[in-house]
């Protein structure tokens, strides 16, 4: 073990004396200085300073203009709301449980005095009897022609079909062909003349588009004791 520590020392020695002498002739130790003297200082901006408190202004307008500045600021601080409530609203029913509950015998008798109407019209225009329902006067206002009567007098397209009262007062409707019916403006028409469900309505086609219109009230049927009372 004595022979091999003299060794060891001595090669060490002799890499040591070898690496000294490369940095020697690489000049290293000169380019190191170099480098040292070519690295800017820290600017002394980048360290920290320490904050200065900040004074709470508030929340205030900044006015920079002379012209408003001896203004009172607005201030913009949250204020507590105070809930006001607000008045229900109140909606008034549509009248559906106020309209008249009319018997059957008083549709029927609304029916019988159409017909006999239309036997007295002019035999060349066609025409026919149409009751009205709850659901033609009061909700949908969807008014279903006879099918046969349709096929046979209408047009086969949509069309805009005019009715004429006993008043001659015309409204403007819209025809659906394929269903055969009134849609657009068939609302209007039984609003302005009240029609209320149970009366019985007569349609003469006077013209290709043109319906003259009798309107036979069921209500009017009130010395038959048909009309019965609300319920309770």
């Amino acid at each position: 073990m004595a022979a091999v520590e003299p060794a060891y020392e001595e090669f060490r020695k002799q890499r040591l004396e070898e690496n000294r002498r490369r940095m020697q002739e690489l000049n290293l130790a000169a380019l190191s200085q170099t480098l040292k003297k070519s690295c800017p200082k820290p600017s002394p901006s980048k360290y920290c300073k320490p904050k200065t408190p900040r004074i709470d202004m508030g929340l205030v307008e900044v006015r920079r203009s002379s012209r408003v500045a001896a203004m009172p600021a607005a201030s913009y601080k949250e204020v507590k709301y105070e809930y006001m409530e607000m008045p229900r609203r109140i909606y008034k029913r549509r009248a559906l449980l106020d309209r008249s509950h009319i018997s059957d015998g008083a549709r029927t008798k609304a029916i019988e005095r159409a017909e006999v109407l239309q036997s007295n019209l002019e035999p060349i225009y066609p025409s026919f009897v149409k009751p009205m329902l709850h659901s033609h006067v009061k909700v949908g206002f969807w008014l279903g022609l006879p099918v046969g009567f349709c096929k046979s007098n209408l047009p086969k397209n949509d069309a805009i079909i005019t009715l004429e009262d006993e008043d001659c007062n015309e409204f403007q409707t819209n025809f659906l062909a394929q269903k055969t019916g009134l849609s657009a403006g068939w609302r209007g028409f039984a609003i302005d003349h009240e029609l209320n469900d149970g009366d019985a309505v007569v349609f003469q086609l006077v013209k290709p588009l043109k319906f003259k219109v009798y309107i036979i009230r069921a209500m009017e049927q009130k010395d038959s004791n048909e009309v019965i009372d609300e319920p309770h």
